[in-house]
């Protein structure tokens, strides 16, 4: 194969599970200062776009929009293989939902040149909304396929076919690049950073745009530009006053179920069958 592939991939740094923290004035996710790591589903399209680097020849390129600490997971992805990183960083960006990530994230891939395949992960786990990608699709007017979980082939045409994982088995699409992808976490394993690579990332140059270098509309992009606002986020109260039914089974069964009646549970009486008393 002659050609050239250019590979872009855009991650997101999430905080770690256990210590998000929202801000309650304006029902954001806080993320100065909070350990987070790279978007677990985003380890597999870094892992994805490296194989098709190495495989077919290529460059990778990783993406992502957020605070300046977002470097750190930019660096993280050098480490393990990529060829340059790119980060977009501006105040105006903050509280950005679905839609402005997505605008901004389509501004970015397009001032770096476009590229013939775009990866992400499925879904972010501190939104699980799967918006973005598709998202960034649309904004660039390209094909997108989601829940890939093999790329079977890539020819020299721009002619890609992959495997979209369905709930009982996949199916197998073709369509032309350039194309977006997002990955599950069936189609590989990601690896390890090497010691080369950390050595890399710690002195590779991390290009950051911010409104003006995108040329981005200002109110298309952070809290103005979000047509979803949260209006309350809440802890829901914990479940309380169950009952334990103990002692003989078939007593526990006879009070569980005058319980429910008196709690205006109809149960009504399924014939013989299973579990009754016939002998049969």
């Amino acid at each position: 194969m002659n050609r050239f592939f250019k590979i872009i991939i855009s991650i997101k740094q999430v905080p770690d599970t256990t210590n998000i923290q929202i801000n309650p004035k304006t029902n954001t996710l806080i993320r100065e200062g909070v350990a987070s790591i790279i978007n677990p589903f985003d380890m597999y399209a870094i892992e994805e776009g490296l194989r098709i680097a190495e495989n077919y020849e290529g460059m990778v390129v990783v993406i992502s929009m957020g605070p300046p600490q977002v470097e750190e997971a930019l660096r993280e992805a050098i480490s393990m293989g990529a060829d340059r990183a790119c980060l977009l960083s501006d105040q105006s960006f903050a509280g950005s939902d679905t839609l402005a990530t997505a605008y901004t994230l389509a501004a970015g891939i397009r001032k770096l040149g476009g590229a013939d395949i775009i990866l992400l992960g499925r879904q972010a786990i501190d939104g699980d909304t799967g918006q973005v990608g598709p998202g960034i699709a649309e904004n660039l007017g390209i094909p997108h396929i989601t829940d890939v979980r093999k790329i079977e082939t890539i020819d020299s045409e721009g002619v890609i076919v992959v495997e979209r994982m369905l709930e009982g088995g996949y199916i197998r699409i073709k369509t032309r690049m350039p194309v977006l992808l997002t990955v599950v976490k069936e189609i590989n394993e990601p690896r390890l950073p090497s010691l080369k690579g950390k050595l890399r990332a710690k002195k590779e140059n991390i290009q950051v745009w911010g409104l003006k270098d995108l040329h981005l509309v200002p109110d298309r992009v952070g809290l103005i530009g979000s047509p979803t606002q949260v209006v309350r986020i809440f802890t829901p109260p914990m479940l309380s006053g169950g009952k334990v039914f103990k002692g003989d089974v078939r007593q526990a069964v006879k009070r569980l179920l005058a319980g429910l009646e008196k709690e205006g549970i109809s149960v009504r009486n399924r014939g013989k069958g299973h579990g009754d008393d016939s002998g049969n």
